[in-house]
């Protein structure tokens, strides 16, 4: 670990140098092109994007072994830092800068945020600050590879996955956001609609946790079958709050402005987290267990997930039965992983993976004038197209970043360190006094 400590904070004092001499190109913003109200609510949603990565941070870390607690959290928490530093660099260039046949934007369309300022851009953002915009998206790219850490928790080393998460977001996430979200994107000019990131954030992070959970394979209390307990529970329930609060920003936000759609994407995230909560608890129970806490939070995540792709094209009828849906698939998927040899800790694939793919597919059924209930087909067979080219993009992709990450640092720690448990092995801190 010197040695990556060495290597990592050279290569931060040398971008620090290297911002010192790079101009700003800003661009005054013209007298009324500025919306003063969405410009208040998109400050807002950004900040509360944000918050859901320490909200996500209470979630993870109430979930895993009390030896896990601190590092667990902690890998939230670094992705605030690292991904930040990487976006501004090259990431929002890349997911958003000149396009590159559909494909991948200039790296150096916006290098440094060079010409990102406080003018607005009609092409991604007509009555706000462009700088706000890179903002707002920082954000689910910072939440993006946190997710991913449910997955492969207890086991990671943490310089490792500090390299994974930048390759992660610079090869993965950010050709995603850009085939999907920049109008020039593949993606968006095939028809595939994903309104705050079901299959950019969610499903590219599923994917990955899948692909993680295998590469890394099992922990040694897995494989022993040994009876996992949770370190707090009511960290669970504070993260789910955080998490559920953090949503409105992340979907009404999306809408880009304080308008009818950011109402709607509003209305409808709600009434889905609450349907799917319910729905998990409820089909517990049906089955013969007890209605949890922890099956209520995971539930509430859920239908947050779900319902992200569709948030401002469908009914708040529509997104009460699609959370409701996706809770059931995830469950019952939950069920089935228990069976198998797959240790995806955290179940992120059961949970976020698929409900992200839900999402995906419903968002096509009910999408407003242009989905399959409308009796339109073309967003329908786009959908299933880009359904099968992220699939494989994401999961492949993140497999191959895997292998990368272990030639530049082994990625698993140590049976010893394992067993005595990350957050003293990696961090040298622990939760017990």
């Amino acid at each position: 670990m010197p040695k990556f400590g060495i290597i990592a904070f050279v290569s931060l004092a040398i971008l620090a140098v290297i911002a010192l001499f790079v101009p700003s190109g800003a661009v005054a913003a013209p007298a009324g092109s500025i919306s003063a109200g969405d410009t208040a609510w998109m400050l807002t949603a950004t900040g509360l994007v944000l918050l859901m990565t320490p909200g996500l941070s209470f979630f993870y870390g109430g979930m895993v072994s009390p030896k896990n607690v601190i590092s667990t959290m902690f890998q939230s928490f670094i992705a605030m830092g690292l991904i930040s530093v990487l976006w501004v660099v090259v990431g929002f260039s890349l997911a958003f800068g000149t396009s590159f046949h559909g494909i991948i934007g200039n790296p150096f369309s916006y290098f440094m945020l060079r010409g990102v300022s406080e003018a607005p851009n009609p092409a991604f953002a007509a009555t706000v600050p462009f700088l706000l915009y890179a903002l707002f998206q920082l954000k689910f790219a910072i939440i993006t590879p946190a997710l991913i850490t449910g997955a492969i928790a207890e086991r990671v080393k943490f310089s490792s996955y500090v390299i994974f998460i930048g390759l992660f977001s610079l090869f993965i996430y950010a050709p995603l956001a850009h085939w999907t979200w920049h109008p020039d994107g593949f993606l968006h000019k095939l028809g595939v609609l994903d309104f705050a990131g079901g299959t950019v954030v969610h499903m590219s992070a599923g994917y990955a946790a899948l692909a993680g959970a295998m590469f890394l394979g099992r922990r040694r209390s897995h494989l022993k079958r040994e009876l996992h307990v949770p370190a707090n529970i009511p960290y669970v329930l504070l993260g789910t709050g955080l998490l559920w609060f953090g949503w409105f920003g992340f979907n009404a936000g999306s809408a880009l402005g304080a308008n009818a759609s950011a109402v709607l994407a509003f209305a409808t995230t709600n009434t889905a987290s609450a349907s799917a909560a319910l729905a998990w608890i409820f089909f517990d129970m049906v089955l013969g267990r007890k209605p949890s806490a922890s099956g209520a939070s995971v539930g509430a995540v859920v239908g947050l997930v779900a319902i992200t792709p569709a948030a401002g094209y469908v009914t708040i009828g529509q997104s009460l039965f699609i959370g409701t849906v996706a809770s059931v698939i995830s469950n019952l998927a939950v069920y089935i992983k228990t069976k198998s040899t797959l240790d995806d800790t955290l179940d992120v694939f059961p949970c976020h993976g698929l409900g992200g793919i839900v999402g995906m597919i419903m968002t096509s059924i009910f999408a407003k004038d242009v989905g399959l209930v409308y009796g339109q087909t073309k967003t329908f067979y786009a959908h299933l197209l880009g359904l099968v080219i992220v699939s494989v993009f994401a999961f492949g992709g993140s497999y191959i970043l895997y292998k990368v990450t272990d030639l530049i640092q082994t990625l698993r720690v140590s049976h010893e360190d394992e067993y005595l448990g990350l957050d003293l092995s990696q961090h040298g801190e622990s939760t017990e006094h």
